[in-house]
């Protein structure tokens, strides 16, 4: 059997998982994200892909994050019209973030039509709600360590992954050969999810390097929270903390409220205003037994902070006077909620902006983590005059040690290791180490560069 892997993103850089894997008259893709980041990357998301999307009969998905599952609305547009495979609760946050996505971008798109900031004439949205709820029609769930028959001599397989609710790795098994995407890999000993489980064989690997160059910082996470928290009090000021939607949201809010419990910070307001973490709340609750949180914690946080939902009560709660956290997306600062709060708080000395998670190249968190001194949102330059701290060991993300740890189950020699999902100096530091740790093969694609196996 002839099997061709074409690389449609996530080659050399982070974002913009798509991987399309051709066998015989089988063509299948792997993960349907769009780029996030830099503007070269984002003017990707606009073209058409260079495979005949018509051919594909599958998308099999490891996890519902934007950048592996925001181009399926696209895929409609060219002609896709199999099915959208992954696990029940991975489709459920698919569907809440296409769905936020999209009247994010209807809303961008007006605002941008309206305020005259856009180069293009008229702005459109990068796909609407009609176009989100289309895609989502084609969505099929799949159970965890089942075989699925995709075709002849191909099956399929999906095993928990840890990083958020639903994530996982798929092996797709062709002709005796195990081809393995990692998707994103969790973290061990997670608040929240269990340890990622690990693969025993992998002919062929394609692995996740975000943090391939690096080990998470041994971070004091709540000693950190308190310190801000005491200090935003006596300065009645703002702690603002973009934060993803998905799994990151429901982790500082358990955070936060175990800090309470224990009397480590006082009754400071706590507003989470990310209308798409609430219904991932809901996610959490519908499928119990993919997470940690027992239900009387879920109800106890629930009642110790204020949810925000009409855009009304966002602005009601910047006009709130009191020092307070507010809790909104995206994680990146790169749209939602968190826009507006920072347009009237970045420009204060009693700010502080706390980044917790990775940040892409060219999105504002990144810039912020840089240090730059202005920032521009909805068409305007912002003043950067509020301190940024960043928890980096907050992130859903393994580190270089757990990517080596989660291989370290392989029983086979792969007979080659393809590294994505990373930036460059991150693979080439994670390619080394992987070389010196197992003596594997290991390369680096590029973006729609294609290779034939087997």
């Amino acid at each position: 059997m002839m099997v061709s892997v074409r690389f449609l993103g996530a080659a050399r850089t982070v974002t913009g998982s798509k991987f399309h894997v051709s066998v015989d008259d089988t063509d299948l893709m792997v993960d349907c994200g769009m780029f996030q980041g830099l503007k070269a990357l984002r003017e990707e998301n606009w073209k058409s892909l260079s495979v005949e999307v018509p051919n594909l009969k599958h998308i099999l998905l490891t996890h519902g994050h934007l950048d592996h599952t925001g181009y399926l609305p696209r895929m409609l547009n060219q002609g896709f019209k199999g099915s959208v495979l992954g696990t029940a609760p991975t489709l459920a946050i698919a569907e809440i973030i296409l769905r936020d996505s999209a009247e994010i971008h209807e809303e961008e798109a007006e605002k941008a039509n309206k305020g005259g900031y856009s180069k293009h004439q008229p702005a459109l949205p990068f796909f609407t709600r009609e176009e989100a709820e289309a895609a989502v029609k084609l969505f099929r769930a799949v159970p965890l360590d089942e075989w699925q028959e995709l075709g002849e001599d191909i099956s399929v397989k999906w095993s928990y992954n840890g990083h958020i609710i639903g994530a996982t790795y798929i092996t797709i098994r062709i002709g005796g050969k195990h081809f393995v995407f990692s998707g994103d890999i969790g973290r061990r000993d997670d608040l929240l999810l269990r340890d990622p489980e690990r693969p025993r064989w992998a002919d062929y690997l394609f692995m996740e390097s975000t943090y391939g160059d690096r080990l998470h910082p041994e971070e004091e996470v709540e000693n950190t929270l308190i310190t801000l928290i005491h200090r935003t009090i006596e300065e009645r000021g703002t702690l603002l903390i973009p934060s993803f939607a998905v799994e990151r949201l429901q982790l500082l809010m358990l955070i936060l409220w175990k800090l309470y419990r224990k009397n480590n910070i006082p009754g400071i307001p706590i507003f989470v205003d990310s209308p798409m973490g609430a219904d991932v709340l809901g996610v959490f609750r519908d499928f119990p037994s993919w997470h940690k949180i027992p239900e009387a914690d879920f109800r106890a946080m629930f009642k110790h902070m204020t949810l925000v939902s009409s855009y009304r009560d966002t602005w009601r709660t910047i006009d709130d006077p009191r020092p307070k956290i507010v809790v909104a997306g995206s994680g990146m600062i790169s749209g939602g909620r968190i826009l507006t709060y920072l347009t009237k708080t970045l420009d204060k000395k009693n700010t502080t902006v706390l980044l917790v998670g990775y940040q892409a190249e060219g999105t504002r968190g990144r810039k912020l983590l840089e240090g730059e001194k202005s920032l521009r949102i909805f068409g305007k330059d912002y003043r950067v005059e509020a301190e940024v701290v960043h928890l980096e060991s907050l992130s859903a993300h393994a580190d270089q040690g757990e990517l080596l740890e989660w291989l370290g189950d392989i029983r086979n020699i792969p007979e080659q290791v393809f590294l994505i999902h990373g930036e460059e100096p991150a693979m080439a530091v994670f390619k080394s180490k992987i070389e010196d740790c197992y003596g594997w093969s290991v390369s680096i694609p590029c973006q729609d560069e294609a290779v034939t196996l087997i």
